[in-house]
């Protein structure tokens, strides 16, 4: 018997490699970052760099001059941020252009750490990985996944959205279908956890990191 062929990784760039984790929303993407954490993997979170960025003053005053009234003593008002924003695209794409670029300089610092640190690989968790473009700097992508219909109802549990709210939001994202199509690895987060983590145990294996 001969040993399975090795994954081919798309980049031969110095550094660690990168996994982009991804999914739509209510997924569970989350979840898989956690199991990849709990697995010793470095895992960067774009959100969580995304709401650090919007605490600073200058993204501030950048956001509340592109959209006035969203910025509270200091403070971003978040819900009324996403009322704006989220309600045109061109209002969306011009948040995104004060806010991405500075998340990226931030996992860019991150990553760089991971790397004077031994990371073979460094996980992006990156909601709007394909929506960005981002998907060509990274060696390999993992997708989470479920059916529509969990993923609402998950949505609508955690966050208190109706069900319009939750189609509207998953209708600006790349389909899912489009998402899978695009991975090297799609995670199915729609059964037990036992389920879920086999397959992430699986796609770390394929990576030659089981």
């Amino acid at each position: 018997m001969t040993d399975p062929a090795p994954f081919p990784i798309r980049s031969q760039s110095p550094g660690p490699k990168r996994l982009g984790l991804t999914g739509s929303i209510g997924a569970g993407k989350s979840t898989v970052a956690a199991l990849l954490r709990g697995r010793g993997l470095t895992v960067l979170d774009a959100d969580a760099q995304a709401r650090l960025v919007t605490e600073q003053p200058e993204t501030l005053a950048l956001i509340e001059a592109a959209f006035p009234g969203t910025v509270r003593d200091g403070v971003l008002d978040r819900p009324a941020l996403s009322a704006v924003a989220f309600a045109d695209p061109a209002r969306l794409a011009r948040l995104n252009a004060i806010v991405h670029p500075r998340v990226r300089a931030r996992m860019t610092a991150l990553e760089r750490r991971a790397a004077e640190a031994g990371a073979r690989w460094v996980v992006q968790d990156i909601p709007l990985l394909f929506e960005g473009g981002l998907e060509a700097g990274m060696d390999a992508v993992l997708v989470v996944d479920a059916p529509l219909e969990l993923r609402v109802a998950r949505v609508m549990e955690r966050s208190g959205f109706s069900r319009e709210e939750v189609l509207a939001r998953d209708a600006r994202q790349t389909p899912a279908a489009d998402k899978r199509a695009k991975a090297d690895f799609v995670i199915d987060n729609g059964g037990t956890l036992a389920g879920l983590e086999a397959q992430v145990d699986a796609a770390l294996e394929a990576l030659g990191l089981g």
